[in-house]
C-alpha cells in the first residue's frame, strides 16, 4: 500500500524538516518488508479566501482532487485518539483488504472541510491541543514509522 502524506502549507528548513524527513526516511526503509511503500509529501499552498468557510473548501477540494481513489485518514483535532498499536493495526487492515493507496492529509490553520470529513475512513487527533504545523509533521512521521516496526515485530515500540 502506497502511503502518500499531504500537508496544506509549506514546511520551512530547520530542525522540524530535518527531524520529519529522518522519521520519514526511516519509514521508507522499514515500510515494504510489511507492504508499506513511502510514497512522499505533497504540500499545496493555504487559501487566501476571505472567511475560514471558504477557505476550508477551497483547501479540501484541492485535496479531493488530489485524493481519487483509496483511504483518506484526516488529522484532526476532534478526531480519535489512538495507539499506535491501533494505528497499525488500522494501517495493516486495510493493506489486507486490498487498499492500493492511504493519504494522510494535514489541514491548513482552519483545518478540514467538512464534506471532506464525510469522505474520510478516519479522522485521527494527536490530542485536544493544538499542534504547529512543523510538529505534526514530525508527530506523523514518527507514527507512521512506529506502526511499520510494529508491524515487522522490530523492537522500537513497546507497550
Amino acid at each position: 500500500m502506497r502511503i502518500v502524506v499531504h500537508a496544506v502549507g509549506r514546511m520551512k528548513a530547520g530542525a522540524e524538516k530535518e527531524l520529519a524527513e529522518r522519521y520519514f526516511d526511516r519509514l521508507a526503509k522499514a515500510g515494504p518488508a510489511v507492504g508499506l511503500e513511502f510514497a512522499g509529501v505533497s504540500e499545496s499552498p493555504e487559501s487566501r479566501a476571505r472567511t475560514a468557510g471558504a477557505r476550508k473548501r477551497e483547501e479540501g477540494l484541492r485535496l479531493a482532487e488530489i485524493v481519487s481513489g483509496g483511504t483518506l485518514v484526516l488529522l484532526d483535532e476532534r478526531g480519535k485518539n489512538l495507539t499506535s498499536r491501533a494505528i497499525g493495526e488500522k494501517m495493516a487492515a486495510w493493506r489486507d483488504a486490498g487498499e492500493r493507496r492511504l493519504t494522510i492529509a494535514i489541514g491548513g490553520p482552519d483545518g478540514h472541510d467538512e464534506a471532506l470529513r464525510h469522505q474520510a475512513a478516519l479522522s485521527l487527533s494527536f490530542g485536544a491541543q493544538t499542534w504547529p504545523h512543523q510538529l505534526v509533521r514530525v508527530m506523523l512521521a514518527e507514527q507512521l514509522y512506529r506502526a511499520a516496526t510494529i508491524l515487522t515485530g522490530h523492537p522500537y515500540h513497546r507497550d
